[in-house]
């Protein structure tokens, strides 16, 4: 039995806060509805020119980044051997699982024949040469992987609630022979399917604006930039939990990570730079149009937690961290979300902005994801226990 985690069930869940996020889901919940019985047409304003809107962009483009801590962990503490961080694991996987759940269900809810979905599963119906296929599959399998990988939990929070211990045990212990395989997964597909978002830009040619057009290095920045923020969620919610329920804070494990941020947004940006000056494409950034103004914020957002992090005294200051991890999420979602909607264009007479149900929907994911993401902190073993965080 793992006694190095535990569940802050003596803390209310039905708090005013938590009462909010599920009043804000339910109201997500009837334009739900309304989608699914009227058609997506009539909550959505997509058209030819802008298949996919907020919901797609922010499920699956930006909600998966959102949702890599997961993944970054698992790649610094199996593949790197940095064990020191394991006690972050657990919250991570949580994230991740919710994040990467969400992002499955956003993809069906914006199918507008969703009721062909399973096509996708079909070897005789799949078309081979699609990178859209790619990233389904992914993100199908590792939501399977992801909850594999968060099963242990549930497990304990069976044995020590119910009276299924010898079960339980069982369960772990063929659990445990196998755990390394989906590791193994955990740390491939997320690599693969961030990797094709970037080949999404590839395909979309000429629509994407030439400060976004990276053309073959879009894989290698869409994969850095999900491991920043992946590193960078742990942090913040990590902060969060630490201010929000009083805990010891885990300054010291964060700050490590913090060095880790500081290097992949140097390459990040290095790479970036480096490329658009080899394609002659550094007169973009000052042409004054809407995409010149976003890429320098977006530059400017990369550059705020590099100054902060290179210092070691704000390195070791929570507050600090955490502004940096705000402005690294930040930065990563607004890169993204330039690329795929703000600077995207697809050509005259097509314009788009998102309809109120989209907004609101959209608003409602993440109430959702922050209740139950709340729900299962309170219920289930995923907090490390402070001795074990500080030791």
């Amino acid at each position: 039995m793992n006694h190095r985690y535990q569940a802050l069930d003596n803390r209310p869940l039905f708090t005013p806060f938590f009462l909010l996020m599920l009043a804000i889901a339910a109201i997500g919940a009837v334009f739900l509805v309304i989608r699914f019985v009227t058609g997506i047409g009539t909550v959505a304003n997509l058209s030819g020119g802008y298949p996919w809107g907020i919901w797609v962009v922010y499920d699956i483009v930006v909600g998966t980044a959102l949702a890599c801590g997961g993944y970054a962990l698992a790649v610094t503490v199996y593949l790197f051997n940095k064990g020191k961080y394991h006690p972050l694991i657990r919250p991570a996987l949580a994230t991740s699982l919710l994040g990467y759940g969400f992002a499955a269900l956003g993809a069906f809810v914006d199918m507008g024949r969703y009721w062909n979905a399973y096509n996708m599963f079909l070897p005789w119906q799949m078309n081979t040469h699609s990178v859209m296929l790619e990233v389904g599959l992914c993100v199908a399998t590792y939501v399977l992987v992801l909850a594999i990988e968060f099963s242990p939990t549930v497990l304990e929070w069976l044995r020590r609630q119910t009276g299924w211990q010898m079960k339980a045990d069982a369960w772990r212990g063929r659990l445990d022979k196998m755990l390394f395989f989906f590791i193994a997964l955990g740390i491939l597909l997320p690599t693969m399917h961030q990797s094709s978002l970037g080949s999404f830009l590839i395909a979309m040619g000429y629509k994407v604006h030439p400060l976004w057009q990276t053309l073959h290095i879009q894989p290698l920045l869409a994969v850095l930039s999900a491991f920043t923020m992946g590193f960078a969620i742990v942090i913040f919610e990590g902060s969060l939990l630490t201010t929000g329920f009083k805990r010891h804070p885990e300054t010291h494990l964060f700050s490590g990570l913090g060095r880790i941020i500081m290097g992949l947004i140097s390459a990040f940006l290095v790479i970036r730079f480096a490329y658009l000056a080899i394609a002659g494409k550094l007169g973009a950034m000052f042409a004054l149009d809407l995409g010149s103004l976003m890429f320098w914020i977006e530059t400017a957002l990369f550059a705020y937690p590099l100054a902060v992090l290179a210092s070691p005294v704000k390195r070791e200051n929570g507050r600090h961290l955490l502004f940096a991890a705000v402005s690294m999420l930040l930065a990563g979602s607004l890169y993204r979300f330039d690329a795929f909607l703000i600077t995207y264009n697809p050509g005259p007479g097509y314009s788009y902005f998102p309809a109120l149900p989209e907004l609101i929907m959209t608003v409602a994911t993440i109430a959702t994801e922050i209740a139950l993401y709340l729900f299962i902190i309170k219920k289930f073993p995923v907090l490390p226990r402070e001795e074990h965080a500080a030791a």
